[in-house]
């Protein structure tokens, strides 16, 4: 199924602040991107009844393995083109913004040829002890 980048986002941070905090509500999400309540309340609705949230009693939202799926998927790439872009010299927090935008659009060709460049990388100063 398609799946669109601001689910992705949404996925993605739901994953980031649980792992953060344990429980997560829209709140959190509303505070962590700063949207309105609004626009988050019709997203977590769109991703529940597509199956890839599920909210409980007190409003505590949980990925179900299909949105856990994206969202692993998408926060790996975020955490690779950061690294990737930071070793390249790009600040820190500039690298972190321009990963969240290239991590849908990049192809896995693309993907595992920066893995393969910043493992690389990372073995070659790991050697010369940086």
């Amino acid at each position: 199924m398609q799946i669109h980048q601001s689910a992705e986002d949404y996925l993605e941070t739901i994953l980031m602040l649980s792992q953060r905090m344990g429980r997560v509500r829209s709140i959190d999400v509303v505070n962590e991107l700063g949207y309105t309540k609004a626009s988050v309340s019709i997203a977590m609705k769109k991703l529940r009844e597509n199956g890839y949230i599920a909210v409980d009693g007190e409003g505590n939202l949980t990925l179900l393995e299909p949105g856990r799926e994206i969202a692993e998927r998408i926060y790996s790439r975020h955490r690779l083109l950061t690294h990737f872009f930071v070793q390249l010299g790009v600040d820190e927090t500039v690298a972190a913004e321009d990963a969240c935008k290239a991590e849908h659009i990049l192809s896995e060709q693309t993907l595992q040829k920066i893995r393969e460049y910043a493992l690389l990388h990372d073995a070659q100063d790991s050697v010369k002890g940086e």
